[in-house]
């Protein structure tokens, strides 16, 4: 496919989202199935355009001065893109599959038009209801906060100790060229260049071997943050994937126990497969079975619990960026919900003396010092740790300087510490 023609297929793309309704990949997918002709090339650089189109919408839009598809494109290409009129005309021709040529008014926007006096919900694209959240928590730093988060992100894996040193791994992804990651210690970095195309690292033989693992910065930095140390028995109560757990198991260098569960155990199913390729044999699976209570038996006995929080996902934007358009209020109202009930429940099985590490990748007071407050409130017998002490257990001293002003914890954004956003706390059973 020309250049031309993929920017026509994400067009359509984005037609497809708009009325169906249904989550970025799987309109992608579904374009995919209908026109088996598009290798695997052009189906890369159509969901980059997509994702790059929907991460910069609401600019784009007020750029172009229209809400379609076509117009959405045309503002992403100039403000996600850096293209100029000329290079956008070019993908405008109307010749064979490409997008109807620009007509005069859209020569006119995208040559004149400015971002200057947008409101800050349109310069820093996130969804205007939203728009005093973020005000609360960045002041004047919202735009700023907005845009980083509405930004292609890395590629970033974590080093899994148990099988080397960073150094090591360093070496052998070398052709792919990663960076060392700026705070987590055991982290690599690799830049995606301009088409989106991220590097085929299944087809790596040090992502086979388990020498790495696909993993944000931040979420490596909240796993290590979580103080989990040799010996201790650990609850994951929210796994998921398990990609948490298998950083905790790491970093317990293979002893004590996690007891990795789920409310939904197909959630579960891939920590299996990541546990072999990880060499990771301490974390036993705990599934939902019914009614039964799984976790019957360590209630009161744990050193650490660790809650990886449903949430809006408001800090994963760079990765999920359609989802900051399906979100509703009422979905944070929910999330906010799940998050208490979740807290009170892991209360039950930390013994005395030791903690709950509740992390959470949103950025939202709502989802997070405002749902420890209220945990603490109603939890007299535990007690915030120290901003300060968090990060010296995690070896990374550095984090301190990302205390929160809101409350206990440490806020992690990808304008501050460019990572995906987290928030991380620990309370401690007095």
């Amino acid at each position: 496919m020309t250049p031309a023609a993929r920017v026509a297929a994400a067009i359509e793309v984005l037609d497809a989202l708009v009325t169906r309704r249904e989550p970025a990949a799987e309109s992608l997918k579904d374009w995919g199935k209908a026109h088996r002709f598009a290798g695997s090339g052009d189906r890369s650089a159509i969901a980059g355009l997509v994702f790059d189109a929907l991460r910069r919408k609401s600019s784009a839009a007020y750029v172009m001065d229209a809400q379609t598809p076509r117009a959405i494109m045309l503002g992403a290409l100039r403000e996600a893109r850096g293209l100029d009129l000329g290079a956008i005309s070019a993908l405008f021709n109307g010749e064979g599959h490409a997008p109807a040529p620009l007509s005069d008014a859209e020569k006119a926007r995208l040559t004149s038009a400015s971002l200057d006096g947008a409101p800050d919900h349109v310069r820093g694209d996130y969804p205007e209801w939203l728009a005093g959240a973020f005000a609360a928590v960045f002041g004047q730093n919202a735009v700023a906060e907005g845009r980083a988060l509405a930004e292609r992100a890395p590629v970033d894996m974590r080093v899994n100790t148990l099988h080397g040193d960073r150094d090591a791994a360093l070496k052998q992804l070398a052709h792919l060229h990663p960076a060392p990651t700026a705070l987590s210690p055991i982290g690599l970095r690799i830049e995606i260049p301009v088409d989106g195309r991220a590097p085929a690292l299944q087809a790596e033989p040090a992502y086979a071997r388990g020498r790495v693992e696909v993993q944000d910065e931040g979420s490596q930095l909240a796993s290590l943050l979580a103080g989990a140390s040799e010996g201790m028995q650990v609850l994951d109560l929210c796994a998921g994937g398990g990609g948490k757990a298998l950083a905790l198991g790491a970093a317990m260098n293979n002893t004590g126990q996690i007891y990795a569960t789920d409310t939904d155990g197909r959630r579960l199913m891939p920590i299996f497969a990541r546990m072999e390729r990880a060499g990771v044999r301490n974390i036993q699976t705990r599934a939902p079975r019914g009614k039964e209570d799984v976790l019957a038996d360590l209630e009161g006995k744990c050193d650490l619990v660790f809650v990886d929080a449903p949430c809006t996902g408001v800090g994963a934007w760079r990765r999920n960026p359609d989802a900051k358009w399906r979100t509703r209020p009422g979905a944070l109202e929910q999330r906010m919900k799940d998050q208490d009930q979740v807290l009170a429940n892991a209360a039950r099985y930390v013994k005395k003396g030791g903690s709950i590490c509740y992390t959470t990748c949103s950025l939202l007071r709502e989802e997070d010092e405002d749902r420890v407050a209220a945990f603490l409130a109603s939890h007299g017998d535990f007690l915030p740790r120290d901003p300060t002490h968090m990060a010296r257990l995690a070896g990374v001293p550095k984090l301190a300087e990302y205390a929160s002003k809101f409350g206990p914890g440490i806020r992690l954004s990808p304008f501050t510490t460019g990572t995906d956003g987290f928030y991380v706390t620990s309370v401690v059973k007095t």
